[in-house]
């Protein structure tokens, strides 16, 4: 049974604020000194100390302060949950774990707060760039403290989309959106680029192989200021397993599904 705390979703936030900043300086300390890295299913997808220290942190504070809550981790504490029943912390402790080891740039703590399956609060926090995107449903969406307004529709011919351009392998239908865009980029890291769509700094994000991790905290961001986001089918995003996903601004959105699959 939730108790009054454990739904006072205000100061859940502040306190996933304080810390995922506290994360962040812990971060940043590891990076001046050594850590270990390994490999996970292939070598493109790394791990470090570091992200599997960050995500014991968080396990350890959810687990004191909001004993009924359950966390989802991309290290290891996802395999215990198997539902979105009551409330659930998806974290990504570390999302772009390759930028954060080639690069020491471009990464992010990611949250996304859902109860029973519906995101309440999103968070991602910019390690190195100092910026946390934050939401709290209904409230609208904020970067370092300062609200986002609602996405207007743009155009795909004005439109700044990001992609792995490797997706391009799977779908050369996404040759067209190159060519009907007004550029391409490629980040690596899904939850900056979901919170960048947030903002305006893009107009659509698409990848063909996301974890629940990656995009829980941008969805909730997207939700907020009238964004789009489903699969690549056009489907509502699944919080439990893998998937592909288009993020959009709701104009562009309607576009790449006509260019993708030729209705919208």
């Amino acid at each position: 049974m939730l108790n009054s705390q454990e739904l006072n979703f205000e100061q859940i936030k502040g306190q996933a604020e304080e810390w995922t900043r506290e994360a962040g300086q812990y971060i940043k300390k590891m990076m001046e000194s050594s850590f270990s890295i390994s490999t996970k299913a292939h070598q493109h997808d790394l791990v470090t100390d570091v992200d599997k220290n960050v995500e014991k942190f968080f396990l350890d504070k959810v687990a004191e302060t909001y004993p009924t809550h359950r966390l989802m981790g991309e290290e290891g504490s996802f395999e215990l949950i198997n539902d979105l029943e009551g409330i659930v912390w998806i974290l990504d402790p570390i999302d772009g774990t390759v930028n954060f080891v080639h690069q020491e740039s471009n990464f992010a703590i990611s949250i996304g707060i859902y109860l029973e399956g519906e995101p309440i609060i999103g968070i991602v926090f910019d390690v190195m760039g100092d910026e946390l995107f934050s939401s709290i449903k209904g409230q609208g969406a904020m970067v370092n403290g300062q609200r986002l307004p609602k996405l207007a529709r743009n155009s795909l011919n004005e439109a700044i989309l990001s992609f792995n351009a490797g997706w391009m392998l799977k779908d050369r239908r996404l040759e067209k959106l190159v060519e009907s865009s007004r550029g391409v980029r490629s980040y690596g890291v899904a939850a900056l680029e979901m919170a960048y769509v947030a903002c305006g700094r893009l107009d659509a994000y698409i990848s063909f192989n996301l974890a629940p991790w990656d995009i829980a905290g941008g969805f909730a961001l997207l939700q907020e200021v009238g964004g789009t986001a489903t699969n690549y089918n056009g489907d509502p995003l699944n919080f439990l397993e893998k998937d592909t996903l288009i993020a959009a601004n709701p104009g562009v959105y309607d576009e790449v599904i006509e260019v993708i699959h030729g209705e919208k």
